[in-house]
């Protein structure tokens, strides 16, 4: 199929400011895409047509992949076809009518303040890993940044004294303040941590793994969840159950909902709205659990 895609790849990063992980999807998709098409016979783009597209989204669906990795390649499809249609390269957007599976959105996990503490206490030694860990994971609640945004700051992105972090999400900036506990935690890693862990390699990144080489995603899952079954805490951990948490926490003791939106960087505050409905839904599972008149 006569895909442009490093062109489509250039609109996504110069015209689109999309972020690498997308661009990164949207290439892994289409690939397949373009193999299932030539596999098919359907060699030039403008072969393509609705037909084509519904036959591989059943398909990607009798693979056995899920609604959301389906909805991704919808998404990817319907992107470059856009793209393609105003470019000229075909008459018609054969993606118009292709709908993609619908998604069940799940809850995001939350934990109450009381199992937060807990977590947050368990890397309570003075080796440089838990150094390490105990300022992540206090940075993360602090500010309820993104695990990706958590990996990516850098030293120039910290202010100690001041106590605030600047946090890059794409093309934009923001910077979000943080307390005494996660500010104690940064100086301490950046004392007797940080340095032992380099080895004598230079990093720009805030936070490096036991070879010097910056956190990665996984790695960070890893320990919070080994740091969760430590503290006892049953809740299914996710990277982003601090997120989370700190989010509902905020509101639940009476934060402004627009000052909220800001710190996580939600571009439309209905986004930053579901939080208020997690909250009261666990404040009602409190009730119901412990009030004897319930």
């Amino acid at each position: 199929m006569g895909i442009e895609l490093p062109l489509f790849i250039d609109y996504l990063k110069e015209t689109r400011n999309a972020s690498e992980s997308t661009v990164s999807s949207y290439q892994r998709d289409l690939r397949k895409l373009n193999d299932y098409l030539l596999e098919h016979g359907i060699e030039d783009v403008q072969d393509v047509t609705a037909t084509n597209l519904n036959s591989y989204v059943l398909y990607l669906e009798k693979q056995g992949l899920s609604s959301a990795t389906v909805s991704r390649s919808v998404a990817s499809m319907k992107a470059f076809f856009h793209y393609a249609c105003y470019k000229r390269q075909i008459d018609q957007d054969p993606t118009e009518k292709i709908k993609a599976p619908h998604i069940e959105k799940k809850t995001p996990g939350i934990l109450s303040v009381e199992e937060t503490a807990r977590l947050l206490e368990q890397p309570s030694g003075s080796s440089p890993k838990e150094r390490r860990d105990r300022a992540m994971l206090e940075l993360l609640y602090a500010t309820g940044m993104r695990v990706s945004e958590l990996i990516s700051v850098k030293l120039t992105d910290i202010q100690l004294a001041l106590e605030y972090v600047v946090c890059h999400d794409a093309d934009k900036e923001r910077v979000i303040p943080f307390g005494d506990q996660a500010r104690q935690a940064l100086e301490l890693y950046l004392q007797e941590g940080r340095d032992q862990l380099l080895k004598g390699q230079p990093s720009e990144y805030l936070f490096v793994n036991c070879s010097g080489k910056p956190m990665s995603r996984q790695g960070f899952w890893k320990l919070i969840k080994s740091y969760a079954a430590k503290a006892g805490i049953v809740a299914d951990i996710t990277p982003h159950t601090l997120r989370h948490s700190f989010a509902v926490h905020l509101l639940q003791n009476g934060a402004d909902l627009k000052a909220v939106q800001e710190m996580l960087g939600h571009a439309d505050i209905a986004t930053t709205q579901m939080y208020l409905h997690m909250g009261a839904e666990r404040l009602r599972n409190v009730y119901s659990a412990a009030h004897p008149r319930r």
